[in-house]
């Protein structure tokens, strides 16, 4: 039986979450799991060949006990000379303002700071503390809730995070073929220590009622390997929704009722979801229902359909056609001067347009300078809209960005909102991706386009 090091690694060289040079930022809450995920990570950076560092991020919910938690994981990345990048946030304010629950409103602003070092480039990849027992709980909770195969897929082992560098960037978890079990005994033998958070006692909460109540009585009664099984499906579910992906991009013209008509009723259903995804909606099952009810022959057959968010679709004579009402998609539109910056609240973002040339230029990816005298004295900041084509450098042609995105399965609200740069009637940049081949190549007089959090 392997070692509980050289398990993980296995598992990491299986998923091929790192590689040699990453620049890899360990999230350490001050929990067994986190804890042990550093120790770890550690033990095996010489093996893999990465650069570590630790990732804090305190959420301010339990006054001085999150205060101690973060003097902790100072502390620890102090003893073991790795560098560490933290940030804090009022959780509770942000949960009233955007109405989201507590643990919903803590991720989201954990992710976002995340995701900003991620974008400016101090690190490449960040590896979360996830373990088996998350994923057997994430699926059993998904289940409950109601979900296809997409949601059943539970946490994947990385997230890609589109980030401002031509390299892609992920959220990696190397430990999600661990059980928790035996990261306590892990510690214990290494005489390290660990904080423990009170709240994830609390059955005032969903997941700690699935950890501490519902998940040992299934495995007393039912299945002693439930845990295992659970993740198993989760594996199962996420090889599937490559295969759907696949298989929606293949058929673009979809929406042709006759089109519609002729797939498999799986097929068919994913496609109309992927449709509204494009426009930044998450339909429900029922909703899909509705839609595919339009395509069905008959006198009988419903002419239009409601969705949420003031969106309809219609049919045509034979086509499928999402609308939205006046003002349900808030489109917008900034000034950046040449060198300046704007802010963009949309995005949470700061964009800026940086003069660089001589021996500064060197220090920059090629991929990110355009040259200054190909481009309009102002530019403009704003969202992708319907049409808009872009040619990032290291393809073959350009593409509509609409595409670009799918590939990137960047779905949602984030989406809609995806930034891009226009010189004149020209994309000259799209967040995450290589500015055009022919924007590049002068270093006397460049121009780098740079997004910044807020």
């Amino acid at each position: 039986m392997l070692k509980l090091p050289q398990s993980v690694l296995a598992y990491v060289r299986k998923h091929e979450l790192l590689r040699a040079g990453d620049r890899v930022g360990v999230a350490v809450s001050g929990g067994a799991d986190s804890v042990a995920l550093l120790r770890l990570l550690l033990e095996l950076r010489k093996e893999i060949g990465v650069v570590l560092s630790v990732v804090h991020f305190n959420h301010r919910l339990r006054a001085a006990e999150s205060d101690e938690d973060e003097r902790f994981v100072a502390q620890l990345a102090q003893q073991h000379k790795v560098e560490l990048h933290r940030d804090s946030g009022e959780v509770p304010a942000y949960a009233a303002e955007k109405h989201r629950s507590l643990e919903t409103a803590a991720r989201e602003m954990r992710y976002r700071y995340f995701r900003r070092l991620l974008l400016d480039g101090t690190l490449n990849r960040i590896a979360t503390g996830h373990t088996l027992d998350d994923q057997a709980e994430t699926v059993l909770l998904k289940i409950v809730r109601g979900s296809g195969s997409r949601g059943l897929a539970g946490i994947y082992p990385r997230l890609s995070v589109p980030s401002s560098q031509f390299s892609e960037s992920s959220v990696v978890r190397p430990l999600l073929g661990t059980r928790r079990r035996e990261l306590e005994p892990y510690l214990v033998e290494l005489e390290q220590t660990w904080r423990e958070d009170k709240s994830n006692r609390d059955l005032r909460h969903m997941r700690n009622r699935v950890r501490h109540g519902i998940l040992p009585r299934l495995e007393r009664y039912l299945n002693p390997a439930v845990r295992d099984a659970l993740a198993e499906t989760a594996e199962i579910a996420r090889a599937e929704e490559e295969y759907w992906v696949h298989e929606v991009s293949r058929v673009r013209d979809g929406l042709r009722i006759s089109v519609l008509r002729d797939l498999p009723l799986a097929l068919r259903r994913r496609v109309v979801r992927a449709a509204g995804e494009s426009l930044g909606l998450q339909l429900d099952f029922h909703h899909v229902e509705e839609i595919l009810a339009l395509t069905i022959k008959g006198a009988e057959t419903p002419k239009s359909t409601v969705l949420p968010h003031g969106w309809v679709v219609s049919r045509t004579k034979d086509e499928l056609r999402f609308e939205a009402k006046a003002g349900t998609i808030e489109d917008y539109e900034y000034r950046l001067p040449v060198p300046g910056s704007v802010e963009v609240q949309e995005t949470e973002s700061r964009f800026e347009a940086v003069s660089v040339s001589g021996n500064a230029a060197e220090g920059y990816n090629p991929g990110d300078l355009l040259d200054a005298t190909l481009l309009a004295a102002e530019l403009k900041v704003r969202n992708w809209r319907p049409g808009d084509r872009f040619w990032p450098a290291h393809t073959k042609a350009t593409k509509k960005i609409k595409e670009l995105l799918q590939e990137r399965q960047v779905t949602g609200p984030e989406r809609k909102l995806w930034p891009v740069i226009v010189s004149g009637g020209d994309v000259v940049w799209v967040r995450g991706f290589p500015v055009p081949a022919r924007l590049q190549g002068r270093r006397d007089k460049a121009i780098l386009i740079r997004e910044v959090t807020l």
